[in-house]
């Protein structure tokens, strides 16, 4: 599966942003998704994932309450809405995808995830 991520850019603390990631391929279901951030100098961390079929939502500390994981399997799409924008949510945010789950696993570990997309910038200013 190629993953396509899009929708960073410039926000200010309080705001909101929404990315996207559109996947190729016509087994979307078949893989859990995740999203990850990497701030520089910082190494890459989970931030949010969804099960196959969304039935099963799990967010890092961090950002749970403030941001929301989305899917709809028949677009092929996994959306991160992010509100309450803090200034240390700025990183380079990436979509990833696997295959290497039960039905409503959702991993959390980088080595977990076997797809990559490339990475969209998200700055928050205070």
């Amino acid at each position: 599966v190629q993953l396509q991520a899009s929708g960073g850019g410039w926000g200010q603390a309080g705001g909101s942003l929404r990315l996207s990631c559109a996947a190729s391929g016509r087994t979307f279901s078949s893989y859990a998704m995740g999203w990850f951030r990497q701030a520089p100098g910082k190494e890459r961390e989970f931030v949010a994932g969804t099960s196959r079929r969304g039935g099963s939502l799990y967010y890092a500390p961090s950002v749970k309450g403030r941001f929301t994981i989305s899917r709809d399997n028949a677009k092929n799409t996994v959306t991160l809405q992010m509100t309450s924008l803090k200034p240390e949510d700025t990183a380079v945010y990436y979509c990833a995808a696997t295959s290497r789950t039960t039905g409503w696993g959702v991993p959390t570990g980088l080595s977990e995830y076997d797809y990559w997309g490339q990475g969209t910038q998200v700055t928050v200013s205070s």
